[in-house]
């Protein structure tokens, strides 16, 4: 690939801003920055107007493009969801199995360890929430199917996809020995759709449990004499939480709390996205059941909510806009938050020399202009 320069009007690299600084790309790698008028006379310049960062990292996407990875755990599946959200400046994510059957989880495997030999744009792995949840904090699952995990269980999900796995469990509901193999394994294990003590959390946590998925929801509140999830999250400084930040799931009061606690470099904004996404549907069908969109939220017809409606540039411009945060903090916890969790610490959420060239340029109301997957760029 040939060394090119993309010079924007700004550069966010992960840490701080800069004006008048290129990037020089080669080989899908940021070689490096550089002020204008130091950059090659040999290297070809490419403006690019707006903000240039870091590409969106996201750690639970349901669907994309019209499909959910339920309905077809398949490679190709996995590619359109990629497809559909980097339009919307995710230029990683995890495509996600929520609670189905042991056939459908390990055909889920199978399709990103595929998606990952074939070097799939955006796919960085596999997310599996559920089976192994409390079915009284079942939200949209279907609780007729959760279950323990078994010792197949676990060798499938240890299964070396060449990507990266996470694990949302429920800690009360499965053996620490069991959250103890998934971590040794190197899956990233998650507290989800749990009812789980303070205790039942420590000591999961003490096992290898790293990180809380989509916090506040699927779980009971803080309380001062019953900490529960919310509690143990946001007291335990060294795991990781994703937050739904449509502004539906959570209120921003919470928003706010849960980040204040936990800082930028530990909150992850997720999206928890369904198959709505990229497309004009109004309606959809998950596991036979009708769902419904409408005024940015996804509902069953009892009114319960069923995912989101969100893509990441939604979520960050939210972060902004509602929640008052300046826009670097919810840059890093749309990229190198969620790659610290994810163990991509050195190739993604950061511009810097040897780091992947994935990239985002927003506009001045931070919407999505282009993206950049190993340094190829695509219009949005």
């Amino acid at each position: 690939m040939t060394r090119r320069a993309l010079l924007p009007d700004r550069l966010f690299d992960g840490e701080g801003f800069h004006e008048g600084v290129a990037a020089l790309v080669e080989d899908g790698r940021i070689l490096g920055l550089a002020r204008v008028d130091s950059v090659p006379s040999d290297v070809a310049v490419e403006t690019v107007e707006g903000l240039l960062a870091p590409g969106f990292i996201d750690v639970q996407v349901n669907g994309g493009g019209g499909l959910l990875l339920n309905d077809a755990p398949t490679a190709e599946t996995m590619a359109t969801i990629a497809r559909a959200h980097r339009r919307f400046g995710t230029t990683g994510l995890l495509p996600t199995l929520i609670t189905d059957g042991p056939a459908v989880m390990a055909a889920a495997v199978r399709a990103a360890t595929e998606a990952i030999a074939a070097g799939t744009p955006g796919v960085l792995g596999l997310h599996v929430e559920g089976p192994f949840l409390n079915p009284l904090r079942k939200g949209v699952h279907d609780a007729a199917v959760m279950r323990a995990p078994d010792d197949h269980d676990i060798a499938v999900l240890s299964h070396a996809t060449g990507g990266v796995t996470v694990v949302t469990l429920a800690p009360e509901r499965v053996p620490t020995l069991a959250i103890r193999r998934l971590a040794a394994a190197g899956v990233r294990v998650a507290a989800g759709h749990t009812e789980a003590t303070a205790a039942d959390l420590a000591e999961a946590h003490h096992a290898g449990l790293s990180g809380y998925t989509h916090l506040f929801n699927a779980m009971p509140p803080l309380q001062g004499r019953a900490p529960g999830p919310v509690g143990a999250a946001l007291s335990e400084r060294d795991t990781f939480c994703g937050l739904i930040a449509d502004l539906h799931h959570v209120a921003p009061e919470a928003l706010r709390t849960a980040i204040a606690a936990k800082s930028r470099d530990r909150v992850m904004l997720v999206t928890d996205a369904m198959s709505t996404i990229g497309t004009e549907m109004t309606e959809f069908r998950l596991q036979g059941r009708r769902i419904l969109r409408a005024g940015g939220r996804l509902t069953t017809e009892d009114g319960t909510l069923a995912g989101a409606d969100l893509d990441m540039a939604t979520a960050v411009r939210n972060a902004v806009d509602a929640l008052g945060l300046p826009l670097a903090d919810a840059l890093i916890m749309a990229s190198r938050t969620p790659a610290m969790w994810l163990g991509l610490g050195d190739r993604l959420g950061r511009i810097a020399p040897g780091y992947r060239a994935d990239l985002v340029a927003l506009d001045a109301g931070l919407r999505v202009r282009a993206t950049w997957i190993g340094g190829l760029r695509e219009e949005a």
